[in-house]
């Protein structure tokens, strides 16, 4: 079988698959926004309960690799929840969505926390002196800069959650590798199966790098226009 054989019967059913992984990535990237915010509020709270809560999600996220979340929330958690007497379970894009979503979300309170850090503490304490309350201050002065500065780390956070779906094909999730390797054992081609399915997520990831990076001049843009009329 030659590879362009091999391109033409391999090609929709990646195509259905990249959908699937599209779709599993942006929602779980979706969650994961709003978890690694919430956090990273939480971390750099005054108070000690929430920023041990937000502690310890994020060394247990960062000491664990993501196969073994994967397991631990497909099989353990229901398993453990039937043993409880609760008939608990998890859809295979339910599990993938939670732990991709759980795994980014750690990073990104990270990247949110560093962005966060290098604004100007002036800012908020010139904000302060203004009259803002400080949760005030944080979302309307110092989170929207410290999201400008953090978009290229984001960015390759959303790339790695983005290439991290292939290793959700483990429980069963139909996305671009397990399309692959069903049509690999059935033909064996695994040489231009793979070599597709490289420049299936090459493709994806570029399209992804192209739209950050027109977002992230927009924002600049944006920022010097202000300044500008400022001035």
């Amino acid at each position: 079988m030659d590879f362009l054989q091999v391109l033409t019967d391999v090609f929709p059913l990646l195509l259905r698959g990249s959908w699937m992984t599209i779709r599993l990535a942006g929602l779980a990237l979706g969650i994961a926004m709003v978890l690694g915010l919430v956090t990273c509020l939480m971390g750099m709270s005054k108070f000690r309960i929430p920023k041990l809560l937000a502690g310890g999600y994020i060394w247990l996220i960062r000491g664990t690799p993501l196969l073994v979340q994967v397991f631990f929330i497909h099989l353990g958690i229901p398993q453990l929840m039937q043993t409880l007497g609760f008939d608990f379970r998890l859809t295979i894009f339910a599990s993938g969505t939670v732990t991709l979503a759980l795994n980014a979300g750690a990073y990104i309170a990270e990247i949110f926390r560093g962005g966060i850090q290098a604004i100007d503490h002036g800012q908020m304490e010139a904000a302060r002196s203004l009259g803002f309350s400080h949760y005030r201050a944080m979302f309307r002065i110092i989170l929207p800069q410290a999201v400008r500065v953090a978009i290229p780390s984001l960015v390759n956070q959303f790339i790695i959650t983005l290439k991290d779906t292939s290793i959700i094909s483990v429980i069963g999730l139909r996305e671009i590798v397990l399309e692959a390797q069903i049509y690999i054992g059935r033909t064996f081609q695994s040489f231009a199966t793979w070599t597709i399915v490289g420049v299936f997520y090459l493709v994806i990831i570029a399209v992804l790098t192209q739209v950050s990076a027109r977002v992230e001049k927009k924002l600049d843009y944006g920022q010097k226009s202000r300044r500008q009329g400022t001035a």
